[in-house]
């Protein structure tokens, strides 16, 4: 799971996937594109909306996405179109690159809609990001436990 700063979308993102896969079968983690936030906590009303809905993110630390996250993940969502334009550009080989989804086309196929980054905005819009992420992860989960069953 990648976003700008691994504070906001992407830590609900890894958060709400694992918690839907047997973590004897997967390895979920989440990054970012930028360096700001390497070593941090969540954002604390990534946090809250976590814990309202009764996940725990709080171990989770900030870090850069890097090219050797190509090889040691089979699947590379990313939150918004930008995101999937700097992790493209990371890419070594075509397979690598073929890694690389927005995770809204899962809900929306095709469409490459993006996830809005609640950072700057309404405390509310943390609400509405987990709600699209915690959609989009069931369509996720489903489809890996099917292919790895």
């Amino acid at each position: 799971m990648v976003c700008l700063g691994n504070i906001c979308r992407s830590p609900l993102a890894e958060g709400l996937l694992a918690s839907k896969l047997p973590s004897e079968k997967f390895t979920v983690d989440s990054a970012g594109t930028g360096h700001w936030h390497v070593g941090k906590q969540p954002d604390q009303r990534s946090i809250d909306v976590a814990r309202k809905n009764g996940l725990d993110i709080t171990k989770q630390r900030g870090r850069l996405f890097s090219k050797d996250d190509f090889d040691d993940f089979d699947y590379i969502y990313v939150m918004d179109a930008t995101n999937f334009d700097d992790v493209v550009r990371m890419a070594k080989t075509p397979e690598h690159k073929a890694k690389v989804k927005m995770i809204l086309n899962e809900l929306f196929p095709g469409e490459n809609v993006d996830v809005p980054d609640p950072y700057f905005g309404l405390a509310n819009g943390f609400d509405t990001v987990y709600g699209m992420l915690n959609e989009a992860c069931d369509h996720i989960a489903a489809k890996l436990i099917a292919k790895h069953a």
